[in-house]
């Protein structure tokens, strides 16, 4: 099994789930659709295909199976409801955002691994429940989820202007003097008073707080080489330039 999260932006809430079977199917529509008359679509003769409108854009759709066991040992899950683990994904397809006069799905970030950090909404999902008990509460759940790619965008609650985008940590480091860069030290998560932190803050946290663009969190590991993003420890020390500086640098 793989360890897969949706990070829900800008509230920065972490949904965990595990990943069965491991994969993850990706899909591109192409930005096109047959041409068409009022009085239909436009046919070819014999064999030909149809003629086709090349539309510009497409969709990217990533699709998920994921399992919700409360019953598998060591859990540290204490419910007897699995439900209470799949209704956070559940909201994910209600329209509870309000934009331009209409509702529309909270954007996500799905994270897998080191390498996979997609935002994007969900579009479907679909639930098999298993294992009832005696009262009737299922206790394992097959989740099948939808998501479909949207570009990156600034932080809902961020009004900070677009830093430099498409830069590579090379550019940057030629570019910009040795002065306008920063120490930024990871600040520690889950931890309890006069004990250390077990967690530090996630980079896309720390984009959105110095750039206003958590998108840019590619930026500051490369510039740290952090192989690991989802993975800091709290009280390393990161090297960065200051927005000002770098939107001057753009």
């Amino acid at each position: 099994m793989e360890r897969v999260a949706f990070l829900l932006e800008p509230s920065g809430e972490r949904i965990g789930a595990l990943l069965n079977p491991e994969t993850l199917v990706m899909r591109r529509t192409a930005g096109l659709r047959t041409r068409r008359a009022l009085s239909g679509g436009i046919a070819g003769g014999g064999a030909m295909d149809e003629p086709l409108l090349f539309t510009g854009g497409g969709t990217t759709e990533l699709l998920l199976e994921l399992l919700f066991d409360v019953s598998l040992l060591g859990s540290s899950v204490q419910t007897e409801d699995v439900r209470a683990l799949t209704q956070p994904l559940w909201r994910l397809a209600e329209n509870s955002v309000a934009e331009g006069g209409f509702g529309r799905p909270p954007r996500v970030r799905l994270v897998w691994g080191k390498r996979l950090n997609e935002p994007a909404v969900v579009a479907s999902i679909a639930e098999r429940l298993e294992h009832f008990t005696a009262s009737g509460a299922p206790r394992r759940s097959w989740v099948r989820m939808r998501l479909v790619r949207i570009e990156e965008t600034l932080s809902e609650s961020s009004e900070a202007p677009p830093v430099a985008a498409g830069l590579t940590a090379e550019q940057v480091t030629e570019q910009l003097p040795p002065e306008s860069f920063e120490a930024h030290e990871v600040v520690g998560a889950g931890a309890s008073p006069g004990q250390p932190p077990v967690a530090g803050q996630r980079l896309d946290e720390i984009a959105h707080q110095y750039y206003g663009d958590p998108a840019l969190w590619r930026l500051v590991a490369s510039l740290n080489g952090i192989a690991d993003p989802m993975r800091i420890p709290a009280g390393t020390v990161l090297r960065l330039p200051s927005a000002s500086a770098l939107r001057g640098g753009s």
